[in-house]
């Protein structure tokens, strides 16, 4: 029995080391590229000189003329900021109601809803800019918060559901007995006490709105003026060339905001997370 168990120590502990590995390779060659002649990419990506690395190509990115880093940090901010906004407003009353609803009822409703999850944003990002340049809302930040948002409903609904199921019917009654409404009780007795799920489901959102590239540029456009941190690797692709020491720095610049949030904000994520898991 020992034995058995050690071996599945062991194949467990293999697993999550190729998986981490195969997650940690990408970033490294991000890294040690960002520091490196276009030459020396081309010829030895996987390796890094010391004696002939340089931080000038990320100054480079960063003063880059053709692509400002910080206009695409703040209109990044400002995306992450409004898709979290409007989903959560939009998703907390109705895990309330589903929460709240008879079970078959409830059941029925959150996987017509949570059915966008399993739908890769690829195959409808076609489709939705039709319709967004039919309603005249193609190439702005408004058309692609709310395609944005309707990405993030489905994820944010269900996780709001799970937590709100678990709370007690008491608190509702209690309310209820001293005279609150429906919307008093949602937002000052439900609410308050999701702040730990809200605050998960938060970061994560960001990490997907933040880290998206298709979505920006299609919906935005490759030419347009409005564009986020992401889409900016395009400034250092040409028609017949590509220029690495623009690339790799800016997608350092890129992804160096949102690795701090994950280092900083991990302990807050995993809480949230098991406080969900306990209540369940």
């Amino acid at each position: 029995m020992k034995k058995t168990l050690t071996s599945a120590a062991a194949l467990r502990v293999t697993f999550v080391t190729l998986a981490s590995l195969c997650m940690l390779v990408p970033m490294y060659l991000l890294v040690v590229n960002a520091f490196k002649s276009q030459r020396e990419i081309l010829s030895n990506p996987f390796t890094l000189d010391l004696g002939t690395a340089t931080f000038q190509h990320l100054a480079d990115a960063w003063n880059n003329p053709g692509f400002s880093i910080l206009k695409g940090y703040g209109t990044t901010l400002a995306l992450v900021l409004c898709v979290n906004a409007l989903a959560m407003v939009v998703c907390a009353p109705a895990a309330y109601v589903l929460a709240r609803t008879p079970k078959l009822v409830s059941r029925l409703l959150l996987f017509f809803f949570i059915a966008g999850m399993f739908i890769p944003t690829q195959v409808i990002l076609v489709p939705v800019i039709f319709v967004l340049r039919a309603v005249g809302l193609m190439g702005t930040m408004p058309g692609l918060v709310l395609f944005m948002t309707a990405t993030t409903i489905p994820f944010t609904l269900f996780v709001f559901f799970g937590y709100i199921r678990v709370l007690p019917r008491s608190l509702d009654e209690a309310a209820a007995i001293d005279g609150a409404g429906k919307y008093y009780t949602l937002w000052r007795i439900i609410v308050p006490l999701m702040r730990p799920i809200i605050a998960t489901v938060f970061i994560l959102n960001a990490l997907s709105v933040w880290n998206d590239f298709a979505s920006p540029q299609m919906i935005l456009g490759p030419g347009s003026d409005v564009y986020t941190v992401t889409t900016g690797v395009y400034a250092a692709v040409g028609q017949y060339s590509t220029d690495y020491t623009k690339v790799f720095p800016t997608l350092l610049l890129a992804v160096i905001p949102i690795l701090v949030i994950i280092v900083v904000m991990q302990r807050h994520v995993m809480s949230g997370l098991a406080a969900g898991a306990v209540k369940g």
